[in-house]
């Protein structure tokens, strides 16, 4: 249960800038979140009408999209509003509680996915002739479903030792959104208990989540060199690339400002951009650059075939 703050309203400060870029800053952010929520989108329409998609390794990828999608969309229309407007920079106490969750929610599910993930391509190299029956569509939808559930209720518990303490000012927080370490400075009471297991929380999912990865693409290139023929290793390591890349562009900033002993605002703001705002359009163009498979649907989509092929 929340409890009854003084503070009403909370003001962000936004990223550390000279006021003199705010136009610019507007336009390239602008940019990248329209790219963000189109390149997503199009990557769920290509696997939703390709037939040639309807597999277990594109099922996580429409769920990875859609999650990019609205990850971006908890913080960036907020950054946007105080770049070009002062009052933007407002935000109410429920308002905040609101982002914190949506934004601990959605990041600690992707966490989640990038292990399924990494775990199915596990599946599809190392047991190619027994991986349909691995994965099949049951098990898809237990893995999907469990990853929402576990990022539900790790934002709950994030959410929750925030918002538990009491806030009478002052109300500057040092973000460009609502996230616990910053909050937790505007606290009035002792927040050492709070942060601690906020950090151990973070830690052991980010971190766990983060060594099942690397032992599922340790398996991987072990099972990748028993290859026979150079063309199959081959086609082995450029499926997994894609995945690799956004993992450490995902995982990387992350652990940086969450398992790092004292927080430097400037620091953090800068960093968090990464993965909140950069990492979801890394999703649509690794995914369709890198990938053969979702370029050939794409070029079919262009042309109408597709379209006839799902009739």
């Amino acid at each position: 249960m929340l409890n009854v703050s003084l503070v009403t309203t909370f003001f962000l400060t936004g990223l550390p800038h000279a006021p003199a870029l705010d136009t610019m800053l507007f336009g390239i952010f602008l940019v990248i979140y329209i790219l963000t929520v189109l390149g997503n989108l199009l990557i769920l329409l290509v696997i939703r009408v390709d037939s040639h998609l309807h597999t277990p390794m594109y099922y996580f990828l429409t769920n990875l999209s859609f999650i990019d999608m609205w990850f971006s969309t908890v913080t960036v229309p907020k950054m946007l509003m105080a770049l070009v407007n002062p009052g933007g920079r407002a935000i109410s106490f429920y308002s905040c509680v609101a982002q914190l969750y949506s934004f601990h929610f959605l990041g600690s599910t992707e966490c989640f996915l990038y292990t399924v993930m990494s775990y199915d391509r596990y599946l599809a190299i190392s047991y190619p002739l027994r991986y349909s029956s691995m994965m099949s569509g049951r098990v898809c939808a237990l893995l999907a479903a469990g990853t929402w559930l576990s990022g539900s209720l790790h934002s709950v518990v994030q959410t929750t030792l925030t918002f538990r303490l009491p806030y009478c000012g002052p109300s500057q927080v040092q973000h460009y959104f609502c996230d616990a370490p910053p909050i937790l400075k505007l606290a009035c009471a002792d927040t050492s208990a709070n942060e601690m297991v906020i950090f151990v929380n973070i830690g052991v999912v980010a971190s766990g989540c983060f060594l099942l990865i690397v032992l599922s693409y340790v398996s991987i290139v072990c099972s990748i060199l028993r290859i026979r023929t150079s063309e199959g290793r081959h086609r082995a390591f450029q499926t997994c690339a894609s995945h690799c890349i956004v993992v450490l562009c995902f995982f990387g900033p992350g652990l940086f400002i969450y398992l790092q002993p004292s927080s430097k605002d400037a620091v953090d703001g800068v960093v968090a951009v990464f993965y909140t705002v950069l990492t979801p359009l890394l999703n649509p163009v690794v995914y369709t650059l890198r990938n053969k498979e979702v370029k050939k649907a794409l070029s079919k989509l262009k042309n109408g075939s597709v379209f006839i092929q799902s009739k």
